[in-house]
């Protein structure tokens, strides 16, 4: 899917004072590219995530998935569109703690009614080489585990579009390193239009395009 962004703003309001954190993006990411998003803390990277997800609106501009507009959606029916089409995979892994890793995968397939979804839980696990951790509870598993678990998750809906935000920012350097190369294998693999946001810059350079949020503006680097 691809995804355009149209002069797209965002403000907040602190105290009296407006701060405005996007000031007029346009974009265009192409279906199945997979982009980094880099820029300083309190640049906006997490605001413009939430927007692509259609988690929170923009003030003005539009964003088009796949030439669909979202700004004229109701909150069901931007509901609905991300849940069939949008996947994120968060910094913090929020697996559900009394859940094993089979059944927080499964329970992705469950709220959208999909069908087989043991087996393709099970599946999703496998590829990402948890074959081995189905039945264990976040609490059993490593840092770098839960992740796989999360990204896992995000994937066996075969979203349109994948948006992650500081997927290994809690793991260390050799553990993050393991857990991408697996993501960028299967987001290659599937075709995932993938938008990850970084503070790390090498692992900006592993993504076909790197994009900078500064000021406000968004520039390819």
């Amino acid at each position: 899917m691809s995804l355009v962004l149209k002069n797209v703003k965002k403000s907040f309001h602190q105290g009296d004072a407006e701060i405005a954190v996007l000031k007029g993006l346009n974009i265009e990411i192409q279906p199945g590219q997979v982009v980094s998003i880099v820029g300083q803390s309190g640049s906006g990277k997490s605001t413009l995530l939430s927007l692509l997800a259609g988690l929170e609106r923009p003030d003005a501009g539009d964003i088009l998935v796949d030439n669909v507009h979202l700004a004229p959606m109701t909150e069901q029916e931007l509901t609905l569109f991300r849940a069939q089409n949008i996947a994120v995979v968060f910094q913090q892994y929020h697996l559900i703690a009394h859940l094993t890793a089979l059944e927080n995968v499964m329970l992705a397939l469950e709220i959208l009614k999909m069908e087989n979804p043991r087996q393709r839980a099970q599946e999703a696990l496998e590829e990402l080489n948890l074959g081995h951790r189905l039945n264990h509870f976040p609490s059993q598993l490593s840092g770098g585990e839960c992740q796989r678990v999360a990204i896992a998750r995000a994937l066996v809906v075969k979203p349109k579009i994948l948006l992650a935000d500081e997927p290994s920012g809690n793991l260390d350097t050799h553990t993050g390193d393991k857990v991408m190369d697996v993501f960028f294998d299967i987001v290659k693999k599937h075709q995932i239009t993938t938008i990850l946001v970084t503070h790390s810059e090498s692992l900006a350079q592993r993504c076909q395009r790197i994009l900078r949020l500064e000021e406000g503006l968004l520039k390819d680097v």
